[in-house]
């Protein structure tokens, strides 16, 4: 298997592990708010990672080229509905930002992982 593969079905079933295991931890020891806080940035964060990744698929896989517009056209569509889904769950006190805050992080903390465990990977092939 392909190294960005790899770390793609990695990042991918990792995002999941993660978001499930923070949700539950939140629901479990915090305030309602915050757990929703926690829910409700793991769901936009993974769905924004899944989308993105369907579009750039779509638009690097040949014959159905997409130009570099149709690209940012989605991207920047994406990130201006997050923000305004974001926007309208802390104005409204829907959920707590500091939960937010941890539930968006959960792709980063996915992609950090993979790196660890690839740069792991590597230097231990190199020390054999």
């Amino acid at each position: 298997m392909k190294i960005q593969q790899r770390i793609l079905k990695f990042v991918i079933r990792t995002n999941w592990i993660l978001f499930f295991v923070a949700s539950i931890v939140g629901i479990i020891v915090s305030s309602p708010r915050f757990a929703m806080g926690i829910i409700f940035g793991g769901l936009i964060v993974t769905i924004n990672f899944h989308l993105l990744y369907r579009t750039l698929k779509k638009a690097l896989t040949p014959p159905h080229l997409a130009s570099l517009g149709v690209v940012l056209s989605k991207y920047y569509i994406r990130f201006i509905l997050s923000a305004l889904i974001i926007f309208v769950l802390i104005s409204r006190h829907y959920v707590d930002p500091i939960g937010l805050f941890i539930g968006l992080s959960v792709v980063v903390v996915s992609i950090t992982l993979a790196t660890m465990c690839e740069f792991k990977k590597l230097i231990f092939k190199e020390a054999i």
